[in-house]
């Protein structure tokens, strides 16, 4: 039996995503004992690297990107002239938002706690913040420097060097913009639903905030490994072959069709499961038969698997979401020997006849060799992380799944950690990170389900998005003025696009409210709002009539006032906020961001004409910045923009 990769590949805005399904020539059973022994022997062996986490790459590759590193670059050379003796002191360089300037380097407090004792050529903070300023090496990109406080130096940025930058990204494109990672290579493993189960609400937000975070790393320049870790082996596939057999004899014929609701059959089958003792012996003879490889129930397994790739599919198809499956059978060849490597390492100890790692801070142990003999969820996730670092060479693994995991990740890292796979230190890669988010809550308050208590299937959730987005249309007169075609791609665009900025707008770790009536609000930090200020943007440069690319080539940005400077500043801040989203691992911020973007505009257009003025071409410029930075950030929150509404 061939093992499917399900791959969802993203297309163009316009366009619907496609499936493609990847084959493996690997099979559960397909690696030996010996082949896995010596693999471990030789992988594990792997000497854990470690690269110190810096937040500043090189000067000639910060020149476009982030205003905040490049200002870090400047200090950290003061900082060496000022104090010389004093190795590896970072910049504390941020954003502020006072009238004393844009950026702020706050190192003066903090390090003369540490020089006053040696008796340095200043004294107390403010000499300290004053030499700061007085090393700082010129740059075109600074207009204004001062101290204020306990030696806070503030800086303003040269309104001729932002109007230049802003000009540069539009010629040369958004990428120049991106953030730099200190990695190569990154695994985000989320969505992972069971197989044979619905897709619920708790996997919305897994999907919508694993994908998110995909894009981000990918737009840093990251390489993705998009993992989808279905759970696609395990006990509960012994009950549901059997049922197959017995409703389908010739099971090769069993489509989608013809099994129906594959929630409902999943319930069928454990109802009989649990009632009847002759189904449930049977039942578990399958998983034997199917764990040791036999024919028949190989395929009556991949049969269930397709069908329920096809029910994901539907899925992901309305989010534009793409994956890579590898399940859990995928490492399951490799466990023994994975578990056999760890148990010579004097890691795995026998306990109550279960196998079990110690983890330091946890008074219960992890479990990695039940005390019947079989693997759980431990050792395949260990087996999972062994692989991605030794095989697939990832520096960052991270794993998306709801907070009431956490106790799971944190035993299971620390294992590695005992293993020598990772590095003890958490600033130092290869690294592993969990990512939880908190549940998804009905306007009662409690856990969303429908009326019925069932949980809410999510292409049905996303096709009432569409449908009230669409209704939606219909009220403003939209059908009397597009097509048919125009109307469902906005519907979908505005309604999915909705139900993602509505997730990710929180803080993950929180709870949130379900409410088709708030997301869909075209008023208050929603997407609806979004899409209107990204359609008004287009509007404006519409009506001028003028070929921005044009414009872009012969015309030139600049900041007479201070809604231009205002915006401007803004715009220049993308970077550093994709690069805090990432480290952090807050889509939240990039949409704290976006709105911010949006509010600002605002401010912008109301205060200053564009068309038909003397500094016409200038604020159009301004207006195709902020719609190039806004279409990047609706596409890092995976939501498609629309250019009217």
């Amino acid at each position: 039996m061939l093992a499917a990769t399900l791959t969802l590949i993203a297309s163009p805005a316009s366009a619907s995503p496609l499936l493609s399904f990847n084959r493996l020539s690997h099979s559960p059973s397909a690696v030996s004992a010996a082949d896995l022994l010596r693999l471990s022997s030789r992988r594990l062996a792997w000497a854990t690297k470690t690269q110190s986490v810096t937040t500043m790459a090189n000067q000639e590759d910060e020149k476009i990107g982030s205003v905040k590193n490049q200002l870090a670059e400047l200090f950290g050379a003061s900082l060496r002239v000022t104090v010389p003796d004093e190795a590896d002191v970072e910049p504390l360089v941020a954003a502020c938002n006072n009238n004393f300037g844009d950026y702020q380097c706050n190192n003066a407090m903090s390090l003369w706690s540490k020089i006053k004792a040696k008796k340095p050529p200043f004294r107390g903070p403010p000499k300290l913040g004053e030499a700061i300023k007085d090393n700082l090496p010129a740059s075109e990109m600074i207009e204004s420097v001062s101290v204020a406080g306990a030696g806070f130096v503030n800086v303003v940025l040269s309104k001729n060097w932002m109007a230049k930058s802003i000009q540069k990204m539009l010629i040369e494109g958004i990428d120049t913009w991106a953030p730099k990672r200190p990695v190569k290579r990154a695994v985000v493993d989320f969505s992972s639903p069971n197989i044979a189960k619905e897709m619920h609400v708790g996997h919305l937000r897994s999907t919508i905030i694993g994908d998110t975070l995909a894009r981000m790393l990918e737009f840093s320049n990251v390489e993705v490994l998009r993992r989808n870790h279905v759970g696609d082996w395990g006990t509960q596939f012994g009950m549901l072959i059997e049922f197959l057999f017995e409703k389908f004899p010739n099971f090769e014929d069993a489509t989608e069709t013809a099994i129906g609701d594959l929630q409902a059959f999943y319930k069928a089958s454990k109802e009989r499961f649990d009632s009847d003792p002759a189904f449930k012996e049977r039942a578990q003879q399958a998983v034997v038969r199917l764990q040791g490889g036999e024919v028949r129930y190989r395929q009556a397994w991949a049969q269930i698997c397709e069908i329920s790739r096809n029910e994901f599919y539907k899925v992901y198809q309305r989010l534009g979401i793409h994956l890579e499956e590898k399940g859990e059978s995928f490492y399951n060849p490799y466990i023994p020997g994975v578990i056999q490597a760890l148990t010579e390492m004097g890691l795995v100890v026998e306990s109550e006849g279960a196998r079990v790692i110690n983890v330091e801070g946890h008074n219960i142990p992890l479990i990695v060799v039940k005390s019947d003999g079989g693997f759980n969820y431990a050792s395949t996730d260990l087996t999972a992380l062994w692989y991605r670092l030794n095989e697939e060479k990832a520096e960052w693994i991270i794993y998306v799944t709801d907070v009431g995991q956490q106790q799971h990740f944190d035993m299971f890292f620390k294992a590695a950690k005992r293993a020598g796979w990772l590095p003890e230190d958490d600033s130092s890669y290869p690294k592993t990170s969990h990512v939880g988010f908190g549940l998804v809550l009905g306007e009662d308050g409690k856990r969303f389900r429908t009326r019925s208590s069932e949980v809410v299937r999510l292409v049905d959730l996303l096709d009432e998005a569409k449908t009230q987005s669409k209704e939606e249309l219909m009220k403003r007169g939209k059908d009397k003025e597009w097509t048919e075609e125009e109307i469902e791609s906005t519907a979908e665009a505005v309604g999915y696009g909705a139900v993602k900025y509505a997730d990710l707008k929180n803080n993950r770790l929180t709870n949130y409210t379900f409410s088709f009536k708030q997301m869909l609000d075209d008023k208050g930090n929603t997407a609806v709002y979004l899409q209107y200020a990204h359609a008004r943007i287009c509007s404006i440069i519409r009506r001028s009539g003028k070929d921005i690319e044009e414009l872009k080539k012969t015309g030139a940005v600049e900041l007479g006032n201070d809604y231009e400077r205002d915006l401007a500043l803004h715009l220049l801040r993308f970077a550093e906020v994709v690069e805090e989203a990432c480290t952090n691992l807050l889509p939240n911020v990039l949409c704290d961001y976006v709105f911010n973007l949006s509010e600002i505009f605002s401010k912008f257009y109301d205060k200053c004409k564009v068309v038909g003025t003397d500094e016409e071409t200038s604020r159009l410029l301004l207006c195709e910045a902020s719609g190039v930075v806004m279409r990047k950030c609706f596409d890092l929150l995976g939501i498609t923009p629309v250019h009217r509404l």
